[in-house]
């Protein structure tokens, strides 16, 4: 398996845009941002929520909300607010759900869901 990023962008709630490279993670449940993109698209911490990291260490970080935009679509998704040393955005399992998709890692790739028909009675 190999690293896979996606070339995307991000909107804060007043309009103000950021283009990102996701490494896309699907071992993570949340999207995350690095210090210098939330800040530039005017994101503030909504609310605050544990998570575990692959070590097992528990942390608390700040969540809020933003619109992200990658090549498969666009849509409104929680996101992790980073510390200042973390660098690199993340694409969670989360976002890539709301917006219908897939990671194939054999393939290296983001697929459409494959949805069932809808049974009405």
């Amino acid at each position: 398996m190999g690293i896979t990023y996606v070339e995307g962008t991000v909107r804060g709630p007043r309009g103000a845009e950021a283009a990102v490279k996701f490494l896309i993670d699907s071992g993570a449940m949340y999207s995350l941002l690095p210090e210098h993109i939330w800040k530039a698209i005017g994101l503030e911490p909504r609310s605050h929520m544990e998570f575990s990291l692959a070590d097992g260490t528990a942390v608390r970080l700040p969540v809020s909300e933003c619109v992200i935009s990658l090549p498969q679509g666009e849509r409104h998704s929680p996101v992790i607010l980073a510390d200042p040393g973390d660098v690199q955005a993340l694409l969670g399992v989360v976002t890539l759900q709301e917006m219908g998709l897939v990671f194939d890692p054999f393939h290296q790739s983001l697929y459409a869901m494959k949805t069932l028909p809808l049974m009405r009675h």
